[in-house]
């Protein structure tokens, strides 16, 4: 029998300065089987830099959710759709093939990539030249120390404040409080 995921419920506040975005989200997470606590977790960031675009691109009235991740490779990590269902952004963590990103860029108005881990710099050198011509394509990078700072938040409840502020975030949980600098590629 195959091993199902693991479910996640997450509180996350989120106090966007930068965009003037101030909510509460209550998600929730389905880990994949081979997804690690570190990926699920950058995947919660990347919601939470990305959450003001439920406002900016949807004026509001939109979904912000995870979607299928590793389940489903057709699918994004994270989407926002609009009320027609149309996604709006789609956003995806790791380090994926261009077709993939070829494709998603074709589906929806912009998608926004998360690399991250120790081989992220040995993967954007050999892909970056296919993926210039993408232009609804933001490609952002998560430094391996700060993405892996983030296993400790990694609970099947959590109840998480965001602060982004000056492009960086700010993730805690009352005990543990995590510095993330992403850095821009494309």
């Amino acid at each position: 029998m195959a091993t199902k995921s693991t479910i996640f419920k997450v509180n996350l506040q989120i106090a966007d300065i930068d965009h003037g975005y101030y909510a509460d989200h209550a998600l929730t997470l389905a880990r994949h089987p081979s997804e690690t606590d570190e990926r699920m977790m950058v995947r919660l960031c990347a919601l939470a830099l990305q959450a003001h675009q439920l406002q900016d691109m949807c004026g509001g009235d939109g979904t912000l959710a995870f979607g299928a991740g590793l389940s489903d490779p057709d699918e994004p990590d994270v989407w926002l759709r609009d009320f027609t269902g149309q996604t709006r952004l789609w956003i995806e963590v790791g380090q994926p093939e261009d077709k993939p990103l070829n494709k998603a860029c074709s589906k929806s108005d912009a998608v926004v990539l998360y690399a991250f881990g120790h081989a992220a710099d040995i993967w954007w050198r050999s892909i970056e030249a296919k993926l210039t011509r993408l232009k609804n394509l933001q490609v952002m990078r998560i430094p391996s120390a700060s993405a892996q700072e983030l296993t400790p938040l990694a609970q099947r409840s959590m109840s998480l404040q965001a602060t982004i502020q000056e492009g960086a975030l700010m993730l805690g949980d009352g005990v543990h409080n995590i510095h993330i600098d992403p850095i821009r590629w494309k």
